[in-house]
């Protein structure tokens, strides 16, 4: 089964719209279709931005948690990786390299100018419209 790592901001989207293709490789998902790959790091960043007040006006703090546990659940975790050397121009999106390096995933989903721009990825980086696509040809 192809496995993806999906960075925080496209699985925020995700849940704040069910339109757009956030959502469409959200429910791909749960269709089975592919599986998404999570660590402690990634959905602790998912947990403490969705957390923010500014979030309560799409869903409530125990939706956003019982969302979070759903991953937690029912994606495959793999241990964050030690990240040992920089992949992107931020810092921050390096972890999300490394898990998909150790965790073998096929890409990255993210919507994140500081991947989708990398001119030679390790792992490559698809949008979530890109990764839609090519998961519902196969799917």
């Amino acid at each position: 089964m192809i496995r993806a790592v999906i960075d925080p901001g496209v699985l925020i989207a995700a849940v704040l719209s069910a339109e757009g293709a956030p959502a469409e490789l959200l429910r791909l998902w749960l269709d089975g279709v592919f599986e998404i790959v999570v660590s402690e790091k990634l959905l602790s960043e998912l947990r403490g931005v969705l957390a923010r007040p500014k979030f309560r006006t799409y869903l409530s703090l125990s939706e956003a948690e019982r969302y979070v546990s759903l991953l937690e659940r029912w994606a495959e975790r793999s241990a964050d990786a030690a990240v040992v050397a920089p992949h992107t121009p931020d810092p921050k999106d390096d972890y999300l390299v490394e898990l998909a390096i150790s965790a073998k995933a096929a890409f990255i989903v993210s919507g994140d100018r500081h991947l989708t721009n990398l001119p030679d990825p390790k792992v490559p980086v698809l949008t979530p419209r890109r990764a839609v696509d090519l998961l519902s040809r196969l799917g």
